[in-house]
């Protein structure tokens, strides 16, 4: 089918991003014909109607079409907003200067990844001490288009082998490699369809890992709901790997991951029924034959084993303990009853970590990190004095290790590496990024609104120094508000280009997250969803009622969780915003849990087989099920991947559907659709790069911007 695009502009005074904008900036869409089936489900004796269902076949041929056809609709727009190019151009001129991760020590050799700058993926380097770095592996040799990615890297205990997985075209099923770390060979066959899973290792002797029995149907998104742990015995095929936990039919663990502590003594199993709250058992690998040995057998709390001291275990939990505490206890008797406080709870939420032989706790304070430093039996040492407000990560290590290293950010601070020393405290500077982006141009503030129920919520606002509040500056309002995960302040590049342009960035920290305990994420689960949307509409109407923006140049966003959150938000206030851009979401609330491992997401959102009031409620804001005739809602851009099989893309395909068929007046409503890429991770640099300048192509243009102040 052909798809007729014809651009209507009405030009008046040709004005820079910043200020003054006319909000005509109109073109016309042609859309693909989606065809409708007659697929009715029925729940609690109500009727539901799914007239896109076919769409969620991946394999299809007419999904394919209807993809190529999107794509093509969506093209073709673009190109007709002047400016998207010179976007491109300066994001990749920003994101062209070299990145460093954090350093670490494996054996003989300290290894770090870098980035020269535009490169698709990051390149891991190593150096003996003193000597000179290597590359060790480089990702961008494991395709030709960038497309397969580095996931996560595991050494054995002395450093001599490598496990590491690799992500093809953005799926979360991996393939796992293991390499002599001398010589850099491939020591055995590759392990295949592996998925959601650490990758521990038993001495030099073999590793566990976790994975599902692949799924009849569709890879990308059949039900995927056993999880299992697995030992494999280095020099030994797959198919002889021994499984060690899950794969009971009355169990439904949907995640367990596997890992041994430092010493080797022991091998902690973190079973999960869904992404919040866990069981928590044990194996004393010293002793052959060894049971496992339950320490939690139910899922009313997130704990895990953070270290150990020959029997001594300590906890890291939230049970009984929202913010969450440190204990110890010893393995033979490892019940909670038996359970010492080394770290108490206090009112902010702790996430600790360990190296030198210290716990480092980092607390969140309204998002913002303060870390501590304590002795195993729970003594102060010392605060640790970080270089400004924003996000401290990193305090780990071995042990043994003489050195740790942090990285600190916030929304105008690139990330920058400090070297600590645990013995004296003192902190220097280890490597800053040299960046073409003047961090003291801009300024980023803390602000607390009130929601609809009077909770008081902080939110992050981060523009040029000397913004004017007239009510006129495009603004982003990205959110999350789920899953427990909370929003601290990071720099990022795409969002510095946003603000070079006069554009603000705010973030508001909404309940579901984590930023303040249990407490704060439940107030946002299930039957409470409602407070999540409510607390993202109060967040603008604030930046409205303080003349930060207004409607017209205001874009609500987020991703994948954010992604509802911006669903449900622009069609039960389809006046707030003059753009919407959902990313990777979760949009059909009545079948998320049918995909790949979307059970496990019922702790946060229920399901619509759970009772008739939960049904009721989720489709009460289902954002493919509340696109309504006679609307006319914001311009709006979907994105998603066409192999991201974490939040199947037929999610944002039914959405997408949904609005193009019922959109009343001149918005668009697009979707982009990208190929050979997942839920995000591991997206090639350069197609990061095309898919922002899009994004912000299409906000800037929907609000009327004329051309932009591209230096």
């Amino acid at each position: 089918m052909k798809n007729i695009i014809k651009i209507i502009l009405v030009f008046i005074t040709l004005v820079s991003c910043k200020k003054e904008s006319s909000n005509q900036n109109i073109i016309q869409v042609t859309y693909p014909i989606t065809k409708t089936v007659d697929t009715v489900d029925s729940y609690f004796g109500t009727d539901v109607k799914d007239p896109y269902r076919w769409l969620e076949d991946d394999r299809s041929k007419e999904t394919e079409a209807w993809v190529k056809a999107q794509n093509v609709c969506t093209s073709n727009y673009l190109k007709q907003i002047p400016y998207i190019s010179q976007l491109k151009e300066r994001l990749s001129k920003l994101w062209n200067y070299e990145k460093i991760g954090a350093p670490f020590i494996e054996g003989d050799y300290t290894y770090f990844s870098k980035n020269d700058g535009l490169q698709d993926q990051n390149v891991i380097y190593r150096k003996k001490e003193n000597g000179k770095a290597d590359v060790f592996l480089d990702p961008n040799t494991f395709s030709k288009n960038g497309t397969t990615s580095l996931d996560a890297m595991s050494f054995s205990k002395d450093g001599s082998l490598l496990a590491y997985s690799i992500s093809e075209g953005g799926s979360d099923w991996r393939k796992v490699i293991v390499l002599n770390t001398e010589t850099k060979e491939q020591i055995e066959d590759t392990l295949i369809d592996i998925k959601f899973t650490q990758i521990s290792w038993y001495k030099n002797e073999g590793f566990y890992y976790s994975s599902y029995d692949k799924p009849k149907g569709s890879e990308l998104s059949a039900k995927t709901d056993q999880h299992k742990v697995y030992y494999h015995k280095l020099g030994t095929l797959q198919t002889a790997d021994e499984l060690i936990y899950g794969g009971k039919p009355e169990e439904k663990h949907r995640y367990i991951y596997a890992n041994v502590t430092e010493d080797n003594r022991f091998l902690i199993i973190t079973p999960r029924i869904s992404t919040s709250g866990n069981k928590l058992l044990i194996k004393d690998l010293s002793t052959k034959n060894s049971p496992l040995v339950t320490v939690l057998n139910h899922t009313d709390s997130d704990s895990y084993v953070i270290e150990n001291e020959g029997s001594k275990l300590f906890i890291v939990t939230n049970l009984n303990a929202p913010n969450k505490k440190i204990v110890s206890v010893d393995a033979s008797n490892p019940n909670p009853e038996h359970w010492v406080d080394v770290i108490p709870e206090t009112e902010f939420v702790l996430t600790p970590s360990k190296g030198s032989g210290s716990f480092f706790a980092n607390y969140m304070v309204d998002a913002i990190s303060k870390v501590k430093q304590y002795d195993y039996n729970g003594n102060l040492i010392r605060n640790i004095e970080l270089p400004g407000l924003g996000t401290a990560d990193g305090f780990k290590g071995k042990a043994d290790d003489a050195v740790l290293y942090y990285v600190f950010t916030n929304y105008n601070t690139p990330s920058t590496i400090y070297k600590l020393n645990p013995k004296t405290g003192q902190t220097d500077l280890y490597w800053k990024p040299k960046i073409e982006f003047n961090s003291d141009a801009y300024e980023s503030n803390q602000v607390f609104y009130t929601s609809k129920d009077g909770t008081k919520i902080p939110m992050m606002i981060t523009h040029k120094k000397g913004l004017k509040l007239d009510g006129k500056n495009p603004t982003i309002l990205y959110a999350y508000g789920g899953f427990n995960i909370s929003l601290t302040p990071a720099f990022s590049i795409t969002n510095a280009v946003w603000m070079e342009q006069g554009g603000i960035l705010a973030v508001p920290n909404l309940r579901g997250g984590g930023e303040y305990g249990k407490k704060w994420h439940d107030a946002g689960t299930q039957l409470k969803k409602q407070n999540v949307f409510d607390d993202f509409i109060a967040a603008a109407e604030y930046l409205k009622t303080n003349k930060y923006t207004s409607t017209n140049y205001l874009a609500i966003r987020g991703g994948s969780n954010g992604g509802l959150l911006v669903g449900a938000v622009m069609t039960q206030r389809p006046d707030l915003a003059k753009v919407a851009l959902p990313a990777v979401g979760v949009l059909d609330m009545l079948r998320y849990h049918t995909f790949t491992a979307g059970a496990g997401w019922a702790y946060d959102y229920g399901t619509a087989e759970d009772s008739k009031e939960m049904f009721d409620y989720l489709k009460g804001y289902s954002p493919v099920h509340n696109v309504k005739k006679g609307v006319e809602y914001p311009a709006t851009l979907i994105t998603t991947g066409d192999h991201d099989d974490r939040v199947v893309p037929a999610h944002s395909f039914k959405f997408a559907a949904e609005l193009q068929s019922k959109q009343t007046g001149t918005n668009p409503t697009l979707i982009r659709i990208e190929t050979d890429a997942g839920h995000g991770a591991g997206t090639p640099v350069s197609k990061t790069i095309e898919q922002y300048a899009d994004i912000f192509g299409f906000t800037l243009f929907n609000m009327g911007f004329k051309e932009l102040n591209i230096e």
